[in-house]
């Protein structure tokens, strides 16, 4: 059978898809990312679980066999950053999907994923874009449109990712007339859909703050103090 972007190609273009995005994304305010570029360090995409105090391993038990398994962290923490730097609760985005932008190409889901399992970009909120549901797909597998949105995340928030296992980009990797218009002036610190700062929002990064050298100080012994402090220092964070 042939491929299906080929098919999805020929009927609707890249161009139409970016638009779509264009007018649908949310983003966080260039200022949030400001206040707090990554609000939880001490976790990463497949990382170990822990109870709230981190002394003690989560687990699951297979109610059929028995089996115990360790919990690992999914996307759970990224998504409560992101709705945390928007002033929102999981609750109120029905049907919106956390997009990671900045990750390792790999349209199979073969090759583990080493930028979000770096504790340093998983929870780093300029590294996220909200989207509705269905359009997470054209983030997963094309590259056209992973590489139009880390251009626009890269001009709105002043950085880009430059974990080692990333991939060159072989030019833009998109047609510059693909490119949303608006996205073209992003660098001036405003795109469509930005959620823009508030003072629910920047308590919310105090009190974020405050947690992670409450922790860093009193936590159980598997806290990852050197991740979390090694993330604190790349984003020149000072408690």
């Amino acid at each position: 059978m042939e491929d299906g972007l080929l098919v999805l190609k020929r009927d609707i273009d890249i161009r139409s898809i970016a638009a779509l995005i264009e007018r649908t994304a949310r983003w966080v305010d260039p200022e949030t990312f400001r206040l707090l570029p990554v609000w939880f360090p001490e976790f990463a995409r497949r990382g170990a679980l822990y109870n709230a105090n981190w002394s003690i391993r989560r687990q699951n038990t297979n109610r059929q066999s028995g089996d115990v398994t360790d919990k690992i962290e999914g996307n759970t923490q990224a998504n409560k950053a992101l709705c945390e730097a928007m002033g929102i609760t999981l609750k109120e985005r029905p049907h919106w999907t956390c997009c990671h932008i900045w990750g390792v190409d790999d349209p199979t889901f073969v090759k583990a994923n080493s930028v979000v399992q770096d504790h340093r970009f998983f929870s780093c909120i300029a590294n996220m874009v909200l989207l509705p549901t269905p359009l997470k797909a054209f983030t997963d597998v094309m590259p056209e449109v992973k590489a139009m949105l880390r251009r626009c995340s890269g001009d709105l928030f002043g950085w880009s990712c430059d974990h080692p296992d990333l991939l060159p980009q072989a030019g833009d990797a998109f047609d510059p007339a693909d490119y949303p218009e608006s996205w073209r002036h992003a660098a001036s610190g405003s795109v469509p859909g930005i959620v823009p700062v508030n003072d629910k929002i920047r308590a919310k990064a105090r009190n974020r703050m405050a947690a992670i050298s409450r922790d860093l100080e009193n936590a159980g012994e598997f806290y990852p103090r050197a991740k979390v402090r090694d993330a604190l220092s790349y984003w020149n964070i000072t408690l």
